[in-house]
Formats: C-alpha cells, sequence, structure tokens
C-alpha cells in the first residue's frame, strides 16, 4: 500500500504543472461526468436560463451590445470587468506556491525527514549537506520547469485557436469580422460559427442553420444535438438541455450560427466544472505509466535494501543508533531526487529543439509517445501530395466539358458558408482565372445545407435574375447517386436507368484511374415560395456531371516515407477518398500497397479480424471518421504506439484515440485541440524529424534512470558485504550523503547529452522489466571493484583498525564517487565513450570537474572537516589501475549485454 501511494504521488507530483498547466490533451475535462453538472452554482444556472428565455433585443440590452456588435473601447472595457477569456486551472500559478510545489515530492520530503533526524541528533553537518542536496533538487527543478512553461506559453501561442467576431472600431462603422484570440472574447460580442469550430465561450443563439453541436464533453451524449435560436418556451428545461444555448468546450459538427457571448472564463459551464476538478487525474498515459512503474523500481527497492542494511550494521556493530543513521543515509543514496528535474529538463529542451524543427509541442509528455510511434496513420491529402489541389477538368455525365457544371459548381462553392475546403477554392479559383464569365454574382442566396460526414454533401438554394431559386448540390459520386434520379445531356432530361449507371461508372472509373478526385454536381428547381429548406430537399435531384481535381504527390513523400521506414516508422493511409485514386497516389510515393480495404469492408468485421486485417494492409479508403478511430484503437490494442495525423473535422475522432495525436497549424480548431503535436508545415519529413528528436529526449532520460538504477544497486551491494565484514562502518552517513551530492551535480546536464546514432534508429518505448534485468548485471560490477578497493584498503595500506577507519573510508570515498561519475559516460553509450561516442561538451566538463575537485578535496582543510583525510600517493596508481579494469569489464558486459538483450 506505501508503495502505491509514493508511486501516485511521485508522478502526480512530477506533472502536475507540464500536462495539465501547460496543454490538455483536448478541451475535454478529465474524468468529468453528468453528475459534475449539479456542481455549477445555481446564480450561473439561473443566468443562462435568463439568456435562454430572452429574445434579441433583450440580450442586447442585457450585455450592453448590439447587432452591429461591439466597439473596441467597449469591448476592452468588458475585459477589465470580466477578465480574459480563460479558465483558473489553466492560468500561471504565483512563483511561491510553484516553488512549493517543486519541493514538494516524496524525494524531498525524505530527504527533509533525514535531515530533521540529523539535526535533532547533533549532527548538524549532515543535516546541512541534506538542506543542500534539497536545496539543489527544488531549486533546478524550479528554474527548469518554469523556464519549460515560458518556452511552452509560447509555443501554445503560435497554434492558439481564434474566434470570428463582429467588431467595430467605435467611431460609427458599420463593424467588420474579424479573426482575434479567443481569450480576447467577452460577453456581449458576436461570434460567427462553423463547422469544425470550437466554441469558445458560453454563448446564445442568434441565427442557426441546420446546426449540429457536440457536447459529450459536459453532457456524455455521443451523438451531435441539434441547436436553434428560438427563445426557451419550457422554463423546466436544464441548461445543458436548451436549445438555443452553446457551452465553452463543445464544437460544431455541422452547420453555421452566429451567437452572442454571454459568459467567458470562469463564469462558463466549463469554467465552473473545472474548479471542481482539479483535484481529478486523467487516465495516465503512457509516458505517466512508464515514469510511474519506473519510480515503483526505484523506491521499492529502497524501502526494501534499507532495512537489510539497518538489520546487518545493527547486528554485526551492536550500535542500533549509528545503524539506523547509516541506514538511512544510504537511503538517501538510493532516492533519485533528482528525476523531477531530469524529466523536466530533457522533456523542455526536447520541445525546444522540436519548435526549431517546425514541430509545435502542445502536451510535454507527448515528446516520448513521438519517439516511441511505430505506426503512423494519416491521410494522403498534403502528406503524400502537395496540398495544391487544382480542378483539372469539368465534364457532362457522359464525360464532354461543359460550362454548366463549372458555373453550378461555382455557384455551390461561392456560396456556401460552412467550412471551406480545397475543393471549394480550387473552383473558386479555375473560374476567376480561367472562365471568369461564368462567375454569376449577382445571384442571390435564399439558404443553404451543410456539409456533414453522413451525407458527404452540402447544398445552396440560390435565384437568379428572375427570381427562380434552384437547388445545387454536390459531393462524394456514390452519395450523390443515391438521391438523384435523372441525368442532364445538353438540354435533355432522361431517367436514371441501370444502363445509364453503367456508363456513368465507367466515365467516372476512368478519371479515377488517373489518380482523379471525382465530386458530383447535381440541382433541382425549387418553389418560388419557399424561404426555408432541410436534407429531405436533397432528393430527385438531375445529376449534371463531374468536377474533378488533382492533387500531385510531394516530391518530399517519397524520401520521407524512406527516412520513417528506416527509423522503424510504419505509414498507413486512412483516407475518405476513393480507394483507387488513394491506391494510386502510394503507389506513385513509393509506399508499397498490397491491399485496399474500405469503410464497407471493414464495418461488419469484429474487432480480432480489422486488427488482423490492418497489420497486412497500408491503404483504407472511404472511411467514416469512427471508423478511422476504430482502426487507430484496435493497432493500440496490439501492441503498437501508434500515431494519427489529420487535420480535418472527421480526424478529431481518431487524434483522440492515439497515443499521439499530430494535427497542423492550417487545421481546423476541433482537429488543433485533440492534437498532441501541431506541424506547422504539413510534412512527413518534418515529422520523422521530431520522431528522431522525440527517441533523443527519451534516450537521455534513460541514461539517468539506468545509471541511477545500477549504481544504487552496486552501492547497497558493497556496503552489505562491506558492513558484515568490517569492525567500523565502511563509510559514514556524512560520507554517504556528500557522495551522493557530488554525483547529482555530475549528472546535471545529462539532459542536453549528445546521442548515438543507432540509438534513434527504431522506437523507444519504456521497459521497466529490462531496468530491472540492467540492475542485476551491471550494479554487482562496481561491487567487484568496492571489494577489490576494500581489500587494498585493508591489506595494502593497513587501514583494518578503528583508528585506521578513516583512511579506509576515504580511500573507498574517492572510489566511489570517480567510479559513479565514469559511470555517467561509460552507460551513456553502447559504443567506446571518448572514443566512438563523444559526450555534449557540458555533460565532459562537469564530469570532470567532479573528478579533479573530489580528489583535490581530500588535501584540503574540507576533508578534515568532512572526516576525510589525504591519501598516500602510493594509492593513485592503485586507483587509475581499479578505475581502468572497471570500465573495462563494463565495456565487456555492454557489448555482451547489447548482443543479448538489446541496448535501448
Amino acid at each position: 500500500m506505501m508503495f502505491n501511494i509514493i508511486s501516485r504521488q511521485l508522478f502526480t507530483r512530477l506533472y502536475r504543472h507540464l500536462p495539465r498547466r501547460l496543454f490538455q490533451r483536448d478541451v475535454m475535462l478529465d474524468g468529468l461526468n453528468k453528475s459534475d453538472n449539479r456542481r455549477v452554482p445555481a446564480a450561473l444556472a439561473q443566468s443562462c436560463m435568463a439568456c435562454a428565455r430572452a429574445d434579441g433585443p433583450e440580450l442586447f440590452a442585457r450585455f450592453a451590445s448590439s447587432r452591429l456588435g461591439l466597439g473596441e473601447p467597449a469591448a476592452e472595457a468588458a475585459r477589465q470587468r470580466f477578465g480574459l477569456n480563460s479558465i483558473a486551472r489553466e492560468q500561471p500559478l504565483p512563483w511561491w506556491r510553484h516553488l512549493w510545489l517543486c519541493y514538494r515530492n516524496p524525494f524531498n520530503i525524505l530527504l527533509t525527514v533525514l535531515g530533521i533526524v540529523s539535526y535533532g541528533t547533533d549532527d548538524s553537518i549532515a543535516a546541512a549537506v541534506i538542506a543542500i542536496m534539497v536545496m539543489i533538487a527544488t531549486l533546478l527543478y524550479f528554474v527548469q520547469e518554469s523556464r519549460s512553461n515560458k518556452a511552452a506559453d509560447a509555443l501554445k501561442k503560435m497554434v492558439g485557436n481564434t474566434a470570428t467576431v463582429l467588431r467595430s472600431d467605435g467611431a460609427g462603422d458599420d463593424g467588420a469580422w474579424r479573426e482575434i484570440a479567443i481569450d480576447l472574447l467577452v460577453p456581449g460580442d458576436l461570434v460567427k460559427l462553423a463547422a469544425g469550430d470550437m466554441i469558445p465561450a458560453d454563448l446564445r443563439i442568434l441565427q442557426a442553420r441546420d446546426l449540429f453541436i457536440g457536447q459529450a464533453a459536459l453532457t456524455g451524449e455521443a451523438l451531435p444535438v441539434e441547436k436553434n435560436a428560438r427563445p426557451l418556451s419550457d422554463p423546466d428545461t436544464p441548461p445543458l438541455e436548451c436549445a438555443n444555448l452553446c457551452f465553452m468546450g463543445t464544437n460544431v459538427i455541422s452547420g453555421t450560427a452566429r451567437a452572442i457571448v454571454i459568459g467567458t472564463g470562469d463564469n462558463t459551464w466549463f469554467g465552473q466544472l473545472a474548479g471542481h476538478s482539479t483535484q481529478r487525474s486523467a487516465p495516465p498515459n503512457a509516458f505517466q505509466l512508464g515514469i510511474s512503474r519506473v519510480s515503483w523500481l526505484l523506491i521499492r527497492f529502497m524501502l526494501v535494501m534499507t532495512p537489510v542494511v539497518l538489520l546487518v550494521n545493527g547486528f554485526t556493530k551492536g550500535d542500533w543508533w549509528e545503524a539506523a543513521l547509516f541506514s538511512l543515509s544510504v537511503a538517501v543514496g538510493l532516492t533519485p531526487e533528482m528525476l523531477p528535474m531530469i524529466v523536466t529538463s530533457s522533456l523542455a529542451k526536447g520541445a525546444v529543439q522540436l519548435s526549431r524543427q517546425q514541430v509545435i509541442v502542445k502536451r510535454l509528455d507527448a515528446i516520448q509517445n513521438f519517439g516511441a510511434m511505430d505506426i503512423l496513420c494519416t491521410d494522403k491529402t498534403g502528406t503524400l501530395t502537395q496540398d495544391k489541389i487544382v480542378l483539372e477538368c469539368h465534364t457532362d455525365v457522359f464525360g464532354s466539358p461543359s460550362d454548366r457544371v463549372l458555373q453550378s459548381a461555382w455557384l455551390n462553392s461561392y456560396h456556401q458558408t460552412g467550412l471551406k475546403n480545397l475543393l471549394d477554392t480550387a473552383v473558386l479559383a479555375s473560374v476567376s482565372d480561367q472562365r471568369p464569365g461564368l462567375a454569376q454574382p449577382d445571384w442571390r442566396k435564399i439558404d443553404e445545407i451543410p456539409f456533414d460526414f453522413e451525407r458527404r454533401r452540402m447544398s445552396v438554394i440560390v435565384a437568379d435574375e428572375q427570381g427562380i431559386p434552384q437547388l445545387i448540390c454536390k459531393g462524394a459520386l456514390e452519395e450523390m447517386l443515391g438521391v438523384c434520379t435523372r441525368v442532364r445531356h445538353d438540354d435533355d432530361i432522361m431517367p436514371l436507368t441501370a444502363e445509364l449507371m453503367a456508363r456513368i461508372g465507367a466515365v467516372t472509373g476512368e478519371l479515377t484511374r488517373q489518380g482523379l478526385r471525382v465530386v458530383a454536381v447535381a440541382s433541382r428547381a425549387m418553389a418560388r415560395d419557399r424561404t426555408d429548406f432541410s436534407r429531405r430537399d436533397e432528393s430527385d435531384l438531375i445529376l449534371e456531371g463531374y468536377i474533378a481535381f488533382l492533387d500531385p504527390p510531394k516530391e518530399s513523400a517519397a524520401p520521407a516515407l524512406e527516412a520513417l521506414a528506416k527509423h522503424g516508422v510504419t505509414v498507413k493511409i486512412l483516407t475518405g477518398d476513393n480507394e483507387r485514386v488513394a491506391a494510386k497516389v502510394c503507389k506513385e510515393v513509393g509506399l508499397s500497397v498490397s491491399r485496399v480495404l474500405t469503410g464497407e469492408d471493414i464495418e461488419p468485421m469484429s474487432d480480432a479480424e480489422l486488427a488482423h486485417a490492418a497489420r497486412e494492409t497500408t491503404v483504407f479508403a472511404k472511411l467514416a471518421p469512427l471508423q478511422k478511430a476504430r482502426i487507430v484503437g484496435v493497432l493500440r490494442r496490439a501492441g503498437h504506439v501508434v500515431g494519427f495525423m489529420g487535420d480535418g473535422i472527421n480526424d478529431a475522432p481518431a487524434l483522440r484515440a492515439a497515443d499521439i495525436g499530430i494535427s497542423v497549424d492550417s487545421a481546423v480548431d476541433i482537429a488543433k485541440e485533440a492534437a498532441d503535436i501541431i506541424l506547422l508545415e504539413k510534412s512527413l519529413m518534418v515529422l520523422e524529424k521530431g520522431v528522431v528528436e522525440g527517441r533523443r529526449t527519451f534516450v537521455n532520460m534513460m541514461k539517468y534512470i539506468r545509471m541511477t538504477a545500477s549504481s544504487n544497486f552496486g552501492n547497497v551491494f558493497s556496503v552489505l558485504v562491506a558492513s558484515a565484514f568490517l569492525p567500523f562502518l565502511p563509510m559514514l552517513p556524512l560520507h554517504l550523503l556528500v557522495q551522493n551530492l557530488i554525483y547529482d551535480i555530475s549528472q546535471i546536464a545529462i539532459p542536453f547529452d549528445k546521442v548515438d546514432e543507432d540509438q534513434l534508429r527504431q522506437p523507444q518505448r519504456w521497459r521497466s522489466g529490462d531496468l530491472g534485468r540492467f540492475m542485476v548485471f551491471f550494479g554487482p560490477i562496481s561491487s567487484i571493484f568496492d571489494i577489490l578497493t576494500f581489500c587494498l584498503m585493508w591489506w595494502v595500506f593497513k587501514a583494518n583498525t578503528i583508528d585506521q577507519q578513516t583512511l579506509f573510508q576515504t580511500g573507498w570515498f574517492v572510489v566511489g564517487v570517480l567510479s559513479q561519475t565514469l559511470i555517467v559516460h561509460m552507460l551513456r553509450t553502447r559504443k567506446i565513450p571518448f572514443l566512438q561516442s563523444r559526450p555534449s561538451w557540458p555533460l565532459g566538463i562537469t564530469t570532470l570537474t567532479v573528478m579533479v575537485l573530489v580528489i583535490g578535496m581530500t588535501f584540503t582543510p574540507v576533508a578534515g572537516f568532512l572526516h576525510l583525510q589525504s591519501l598516500p600517493a602510493g594509492y593513485f596508481p592503485w586507483l587509475a589501475v581499479i578505475l581502468a579494469g572497471y570500465m573495462g569489464l563494463v565495456q565487456a558486459m555492454k557489448g555482451w549485454y547489447a548482443r543479448r538483450y538489446g541496448w535501448q
């Protein structure tokens, strides 16, 4: 039970700030459920209900706003009154509280207790040394974490989400829609919403068109909820069920809307729930679980071995109080008090290095998952292709060029107000550059039926100069054919027969074989007196023809795929596009396509069948959003570390399901919020650099853990042997404390060390079982040479009486410090240190300085203060032999161990 408590406290303290304070995985509050909604203050609920019942004029009066939005002076005054639109738990901690949290971890608390005990027994020197150790560990942790917080905050601002707001300059203008940072929103602002947007604050809807909101973050409902602008009529309706209210933390699935901000920051439903949830921890991810397991191992080893040392010394020496102090000093030596600082420094350095590679880290502990990733799932658009889609052709049903089809497509793309994608941009650009006469900006828009991923199409209803309304629909070919009953050929309208269906299949099949993405265009005349339309009107359409797009492969795609493969990362394509187009692009960039599965193929599969199929399949096409997430999930359950790269609304479920979600700065809000990593350049080559940096960060963390674990194991073994046979303590408690302090200083530069290329070739993952084996193999090596040092001091230098114990202890103190310092270099690489693998200059200077100071210290007055003495000249040749033998045996063991178990 004690192990569990200490371990849980450890990783809670380690990650109290970085994963939570800096960046959430997404806007969903960790651990929230519907019962939390009962904790929202009654005043907030009443305010929401008052806004839900109010009409437009009442709302504008309530917030001193208007249909033209707020002027800048009014917005600034409101910001002074209400504060920034941010949650308190996301704001920086005061420095004194941050310093306290950096101190308050189990390692420092244990050292503090030992220091108090030492001071209570009049051992003020030992107490002072312990105080210095605690101070160094805490201050280094505080400084490194403060720097990483500032760096990460700066990085976050580079990829922050924005809101579209109607603002005026206060000089009587009509206002204009502007993009501003979400935290600048104030109550009374008018905002515009579209598919893919995050809800930036608590809102009251003023206008809506087919608006569906995903609010599972607050209510747990999996299905989107339809919203409208009608004032609430039932006073008993709970706020979260009001159809005209939207809440911060939810997102727009489809549709468009305009709304007024009614609550910001902590005065939102989300903010209140966050305040009640600060004590609740999210399920630990792979990185946190790895740190927890390692901490368990080190702490359990300490708690088991300390009593053993106490008993051995108590029974052999007869002085139980001295034995207790000695065993507590051993416990200090076994405490990895620098672990929080090493982890924080490594992650912070990795985040800064990644930012130089155009990779922005939202959650610092995602860096390790980046390096551990062995499967990358991604869409093809923008990663394998240039993301510069051009309209290649526009044809009628039978494949002949058709201006009518291009004009219809232009009207659809020009008048739709939802999420404009690259296809819309390509249509508008083609008409503007090549056929400007086809543009009809004078046509009047009547209504719109937004896109969603179930229908895979969208429609606009427009009227020409004569006022005749027409529904124009464009979308995926298969879904469009399902709502078309007729086709147009020149001026003739004919029924869609089986024979025509076969001909349509032949025409579009030829286009897809050319690598073109085919989108169908259809229309339908509507009654003049209608102004309101819905999805039901997308029926009995006339198929006009097709528009086909080309997105050429990137020249860098093939080298990037080859580089990822060399680093042990398998790439799988998960796309909503046609399977023929996807397969053709993959082959062009050198990605082997042995099998292609579509959404229809995987739908009837069980998870076990899908897991088997996913191992052998490179391309998945025509996937729905939840199907992408399902594929990611089965790959994870099969033991892979899976990354998913996406930038669309349909990618959000898979981004959350992956071990590491990767998006781009140009992605929709919901995708960026769900991601752990943001790329400033949508490129697999950039991603490959990020993977390498993630592995470099992880390797440096593992260096400290391996060195600490093996050194601790060897020291305890040596202490037990010496305690059993010597008439005095092999080293005073003070010596152990000073030795540990010096060792800590020598490891400060580990996060900045170089990493061998061969350690970056394969995914790096936590393996706590490997750490235990590593301790067993490398720990006793130092004990062998410790025992040789005991023999040297006992028989050669005659330090075999209580009167000569200071000489004995000094001899082992020097050997212990130097061997622990050298082990930093021996275990940092699989190669021969200094010759085949050189450390970074900070690590080299730090360890060299420590070694010189330790030897020189024995010849200064400091030696007497620490109960040490100068060593005879004949000691140093033996010292060189012992250290050389130690390094040689470690190097030999590394070779054998690496061949048998590998070297991570």
